[in-house]
């Protein structure tokens, strides 16, 4: 269970911010929006399958950029 604690005399808005936070930190909205609406255990793995391509080509993108900075920074010295 999340809880926020807040004094006396701190902002309600700063404690809604903190609410947030915590929630995206412990993915609560990536489980709520999972749970809206039933999925087919195929449709599941399908999404589970593209998902991971997806992230799979992040992570390529993102070592190129950083072999490419690292190459860069040789080149410099």
């Amino acid at each position: 269970m999340i809880t926020i604690k807040i004094g006396p005399k701190q902002d309600p808005k700063r404690a809604i911010q903190k609410l947030k936070n915590k929630v995206i930190a412990e993915e609560l909205f990536v489980e709520l929006k999972r749970r809206r609406h039933y999925l087919k255990p195929s449709a599941r793995k399908k999404l589970k399958r593209e998902e991971a391509a997806k992230q799979r080509v992040k992570d390529q993108n993102k070592a190129l950029r950083r072999a490419e900075q690292q190459y860069n920074e040789n080149l410099q010295r």
